[in-house]
Parts: structure tokens; C-alpha cells; sequence
């Protein structure tokens, strides 16, 4: 099996029948073997049913039934796992992405990258509550964290299975996958793919997701910057108030002996207590977060870093995989 598609569904019902024939007469355009992979995530209409069927005529087709309504990221993650590809290949199942697109991704991820992103340059979204937010974030998310990109929320994406696998998707981090991925080591590069308006059922998002997005783009600067050395952080923030509070007591003190200023209803003595006080539980949380990094990775077994070859060199170390919940799963038999 060389490419998986994973595609995360709820209420898709009119959708996965025009899906899956677009998708196969895509991949039957290339000399490479391929399955179709559905995450039914907590569908209330005949979508799964429709798969079903789909899966009974066709072995490539696959099915997994996540047993409630967990995300799209949580979606993303039990395909992701339950996909046998070499390459993962990761698409929305409202139609809107071209699979068409597909055997130009995996070209260009033969050409040496472990990660192709697609950039919806032409969306066909309204502007106001879909482009314009998402043309906001986009150039916020680039410029905190380093990483040059256009469009983050364009599900269509191509990587190798082995990237796919070491990320820990949660959340709503799945719009992230480029920059966690890049941040393991991965060769990125963006193409520019299709886009098309809607057209079966609504939207599943609205520009409430906005401030998720902002939430979890701490999250992701944190886990860049500071994920397995957190006291370089709280350890900084603790220094800057200890040195506050040092300052501001020498300054109460002077204040009190030199200008017999009363130290009682000098602001500057809250100032220093406080200063003192936060410098002290900033560094308290650095030496908790080093505890919890440790055993974080020794538990796990795993490591904070990624060998892409070994050369006269056994690298027996293993990586444990994330695991997420699982169920019933219809897969193609041998």
C-alpha cells in the first residue's frame, strides 16, 4: 500500500460518493497502489451507511467509526493511525479541494520533500467571516513562528507516513501539521491547489474558530520554543521579577532613610513583595515543567529529536506511537 487517503467526514452523506470517484480516477492516473480511508466522526445522517456500500464494491475503500463526535483533529489523528500508505494524504470531504491535485503532490514529494501543504490561492469562500479571518491568521501564524506559509487551513496535504505518525494531533492542532512537522525535521514545501465553492450542506466552521485559533497558536510558540526546556522561559520571567522586586526594595529602602518617605504607604513596598512572590512561582514552575519534560519522555521512551538515516550505525532506539481511542474498523482484507 503506497498512498493513503484519509478523509474526515460528518454528515458528508451527498459528498462521499463523488469524493470517491474523483479520488480514484485521480490515483488511477499514476502507477501507484492506494486505499481510501474514511473517518466517520460522529455522523448523524447516512454517511456511514453510504461508505458502507461504497467499501462493499471497492476493497481499497476503508472505514473507521470514531464513536462520538470528537473534531476534525481528533478525526485526522485516527486516520493518520489506521492508514497503511508509505504517503498520507489528508483531504476534506466536502468536495471543496480538487483531488485532482493529488498525483501533482506526489510528485513534487518525490522531488525530496517529507511534507507537500496546498495554498487555496483562488478560494471560494465568502470573504468577510472565511478569507478575510483566515488571510489575518495566516500572516500572524507565519510571523510568530518563522514559518513562511499562506494557508494553514487547506486540509489538502501530502507526507510521508513516518512525519505523519510521530505528530501528536490534539485539539484543534491539525491546521498546524506543517509547522509540528517542519519542527520534527521535515522538508516542507507549499503548492498552490484548486479550490471550489460548496456543494452539498453548510460550513462545519464559523469565525468563532478565530479565537482558537489564537489560543493554540501559544500552544504551538511554546511547544517550538520551550516544549522540552520550559525553565529557558519561566526561569527568564522569574529573574525579571526577582531583579524588579530587588529594585523596587532598594528603592523603598532609599526613599525611607533619605527623604524619610514611610515605607507602610510606599506603593513600592506592594511592588516588591509582589515582584518577589512571582519571580519565586515563575521559577517553581520552571523546575515543575523540567520534572514533567522528563518524565514525559522517559515514560513515553521516546525522544525529543528525529534520525532521518543511520549509516554503519543501529538505531535501535524505539519511538513509541501516540495512541488515540479506537473502534470498530472495516479494513481491506489481505
Amino acid at each position: 500500500m503506497h498512498v493513503s487517503i484519509v478523509v474526515p467526514v460528518m454528515n458528508e452523506s451527498e459528498s462521499v460518493v463523488p469524493l470517491y470517484e474523483e479520488v480514484r480516477a485521480a490515483l488511477e492516473q499514476t502507477d501507484r497502489s492506494w486505499e481510501l480511508l474514511f473517518v466517520d466522526d460522529g455522523s448523524t445522517d447516512s454517511t456511514r451507511g453510504v461508505i458502507r456500500e461504497i467499501a462493499e464494491s471497492d476493497q481499497r475503500v476503508a472505514l473507521v467509526i470514531l464513536r462520538r463526535n470528537y473534531g476534525q483533529t481528533a478525526a485526522m489523528q485516527a486516520g493518520i493511525e489506521h492508514a497503511a500508505g508509505e504517503v498520507i494524504v489528508t483531504i476534506d470531504g466536502d468536495l471543496q479541494n480538487d483531488p485532482q491535485d493529488i498525483p501533482m503532490m506526489l510528485e513534487k514529494l518525490d522531488e525530496g520533500f517529507d511534507l507537500i501543504h496546498g495554498w487555496r490561492k483562488n478560494r471560494q469562500d465568502a470573504f468577510l467571516n472565511r478569507k478575510l479571518p483566515s488571510l489575518l491568521a495566516n500572516r500572524l501564524i507565519s510571523r510568530v513562528t518563522g514559518f513562511p506559509i499562506h494557508d494553514l487551513g487547506c486540509t489538502l496535504k501530502a507526507m510521508r507516513a513516518e512525519f505523519a505518525r510521530e505528530l501528536e494531533l490534539y485539539g484543534d492542532m491539525h491546521r498546524f501539521i506543517p509547522i509540528l512537522a517542519s519542527a520534527r525535521g521535515a522538508r516542507c514545501a507549499e503548492v498552490v491547489t484548486r479550490h471550489r465553492e460548496r456543494q452539498f450542506g453548510t460550513t462545519k466552521y464559523g469565525i468563532g474558530r478565530t479565537i482558537r485559533v489564537l489560543l493554540d497558536l501559544i500552544t504551538i510558540k511554546f511547544m517550538l520554543d520551550f516544549f522540552d526546556k520550559p525553565m529557558r522561559l519561566f526561569g527568564r520571567l522569574g529573574l525579571f521579577g526577582l531583579a524588579a522586586g530587588a529594585i523596587s526594595g532598594i528603592v523603598t529602602v532609599a526613599m525611607k532613610f533619605l527623604s524619610g518617605v514611610d515605607m507602610t504607604g510606599n506603593p513600592l513596598l506592594l511592588m516588591t513583595v509582589l515582584s518577589t512572590l512571582l519571580g519565586a512561582q515563575f521559577i517553581c514552575i520552571g523546575l515543575i515543567g523540567e520534572v514533567i519534560v522528563r518524565s514525559y519522555y522517559g515514560a513515553r521512551n521516546s525522544r525529543h529529536y528525529g534520525v532521518r538515516e543511520c549509516v554503519n550505525v543501529d538505531d535501535a532506539v524505539p519511538s513509541v506511537p501516540f495512541r488515540a481511542e479506537q473502534s470498530t474498523t472495516i479494513r481491506r482484507s489481505a
